[in-house]
């Protein structure tokens, strides 16, 4: 009895404690008891070991630091608690429907550390499918499990043959699978299954933490890089960034193109390939206040309340994530503020401008000093030559062809109900033309131009807009809308006809009789005229220009002589009629 207490009390195996019995039969009845107390100790020690693992697992959990770390070392407790040769654990894509390996420990084969199994096959597919565990004493020779070659191919490389299985769970989702594999046969108690279960359980704990602190880092990493740019945003609107320098910036945190469009749908940022948004796009967006996708990007609208300022565009972007949708609808905000900044600069300017305007027309010599400090502070030196130029426009507000005015010229505004604007030039002439074709397109509407100049200081240019005018009523009584020019272009005509309004009338009443008889007999009356007065009232000249015989320019003159009345060729029936027949060739 002694000898089995010394036995029991040196941690003897249940051979020796069986030996005792054999010795002496006397003792069988102690030696089963001392056989049951070191089994009872043998259970107790392993689950004394079992909760130290899982202790320490749950430590490991609490300072998560790397994901890999802790699902290596559960795999490892894995294969040394329950005394297996390989353990390792797979992770379910439930995309691709498959679950794949993650980690192994004691794996020799590379065939069997990169295997993946479909959802129902072999063992694992089954354990991920079914979410309960199952195991399997010889798993070649198990018919209830779906075998496959490559699964199959993997297990034989690995030298598997028993294999326990139990699922990784979170609620309801299955999202992997841990294993315990020896290489010879073994039946895996439920003990086993529980303590193998149990890891499973950590395992799953340690994925889902790593999930959140994935998430929450991802989100501090959003609001940080949300409120960098938005700072950065702020930053250039303040500092009256222009909408280029804006879209630019939003452009690199976005990693995509931006292009902003007006309330009018002209691009700001002077980029050749943006995509045009779709007005169906911007409603929607200006109506629930978010982006909103399109087949080319994203649209987000441009808005100061109710008022709609514009639209910024998103290309070169697919999806976005939510913090990058938000940063999008945020720089929108920011283009707001800046085009607004904007418009309350550009107003304040254009008053500046516009009381300039007003009184280098109208009040030139009361102080020219002051009016050339005044311009120099907005950039404009009038000493050096300018055109000043007054632009017409039928059916298009002056306030949108002022503004349309205003980029292509040094000073601009509204005077005496009519776009006014001084451009640096010494060629007005050529400059009016130019001018009334740009403005012609931007307002999508003929543009006439009177211009005159250069002009140097107040009083040239105050005397140069009173031409200017001057020119511009000659071009729309000759008819010539749409068309810029200056005096110089008119010749002594538009000195005459500036303050004309009825040129048709007056080409009627002055050589009617001939166009209307040329016109019924299909005769060159007109040409004769025209030919004689260019030739000096030269006869023989004017044959030679109308390549007729002398005689025939006489009986002509005799026809336009009766037409006329006697004294069409005195100086002053002469004159007028001169200046008809030059009135009909400007008008074409």
């Amino acid at each position: 009895m002694v000898r089995l207490l010394e036995l029991l009390a040196d941690g003897a195996g249940g051979e020796q404690l069986a030996h005792v019995a054999v010795e002496n039969p006397q003792l069988s009845r102690a030696s089963a008891l001392a056989l049951r107390i070191h089994s009872t100790l043998t259970a107790h020690r392993r689950r004394e070991a079992e909760l130290s693992a899982l202790f320490d697992t749950a430590s490991d959990l609490a300072g998560l630091r790397d994901t890999d770390a802790v699902l290596r070392s559960i795999v490892r407790r894995a294969r040394t608690l329950l005394g297996v040769d390989v353990s390792y654990l797979s992770l379910n894509d439930e995309v691709a429907g498959r679950t794949y390996m993650r980690v192994t420990d004691g794996s020799v084969s590379a065939l069997f550390q990169k295997v993946t199994l479909g959802m129902g096959e072999g063992l694992g597919g089954l354990v991920a499918q079914a979410a309960q565990p199952y195991a399997t004493r010889d798993y070649f020779g198990d018919e209830r499990y779906r075998h496959t070659w490559p699964i199959d191919s993997a297990v034989r490389d690995e030298g598997l043959t028993a294999i326990l299985g139990v699922p990784l769970a979170l609620g309801d989702q299955v999202i992997g699978v841990l294993y315990a594999s020896d290489r010879t046969p073994r039946e895996f108690t439920p003990d086993e299954i529980a303590l193998l279960s149990s890891l499973a359980d950590h395992a799953a704990i340690a994925l889902d933490n790593a999930r959140l602190l994935e998430e929450i880092s991802e989100q501090s990493a959003a609001l940080r890089r949300a409120e960098e740019a938005h700072d950065r945003l702020m930053d250039l609107a303040l500092r009256g960034a222009d909408v280029p320098e804006v879209a630019a910036a939003v452009a690199d945190v976005l990693h995509g193109g931006i292009s902003v469009f007006d309330a009018d749908g002209a691009e700001l940022t002077s980029d050749p390939v943006a995509p045009v948004p779709p007005p169906a796009a911007i409603a929607a967006s200006r109506a629930s206040g978010r982006a909103m996708s399109t087949s080319d990007g994203w649209v987000c609208a441009v808005q100061a309340g109710p008022e709609l300022l514009g639209s910024l565009v998103l290309s070169g972007r697919g999806d976005l994530v939510d913090a990058d949708r938000r940063l999008f609808e945020r720089a929108a905000v920011v283009t707001a503020l800046l085009l607004m900044l904007r418009r309350s600069v550009a107003k304040a300017e254009d008053e500046v401008r516009g009381e300039l305007l007003t009184d280098l027309l109208t009040a030139p010599e009361r102080n020219p000093g002051a009016l050339l400090a005044r311009a120099e502070r907005l950039g404009l030196d009038l000493a050096e030559p300018h055109a000043v130029l007054i632009a017409h426009a039928e059916r298009v507000p002056r306030t949108r062809l002022a503004v349309a005015a205003g980029r292509c010229a040094a000073l601009a505004g509204i005077h005496a109900e009519e776009v006014v604007f001084l451009v640096p030039a010494t060629d007005a002439g050529s400059l009016a033309a130019r001018i009334a074709e740009t403005l012609r397109s931007a307002v999508d509407s003929p543009v006439t131009v009177g211009a005159s100049g250069p002009a140097h200081g107040p009083r040239e240019i105050a005397a140069a807009h009173a031409e200017a005018a001057r020119c511009l009523r000659a071009l729309l009584a000759l008819g010539r809308v749409g068309e810029g020019a200056s005096m110089d272009g008119l010749g002594f005509l538009g000195v005459l006809l500036g303050e004309q309004t009825d040129l048709p009338g007056f080409v009627r009443r002055t050589i009617g009789p001939v166009l209307d008889y040329d016109a019924r007999r299909g005769t060159e009356l007109l040409a004769t005229l025209n030919a004689y007065f260019e030739s000096g009232a030269n006869l023989t000249r004017a044959k030679d220009v109308l390549h007729v015989h002398v005689n025939t320019v006489v009986q002509r003159l005799d026809r336009i002589g009766s037409l006329l009345g006697a004294d069409w060729q005195t100086p002053d029936r002469a004159l007028e009629i001169q200046l008809a027949l030059r009135v009909r060739t400007l008008q074409g």
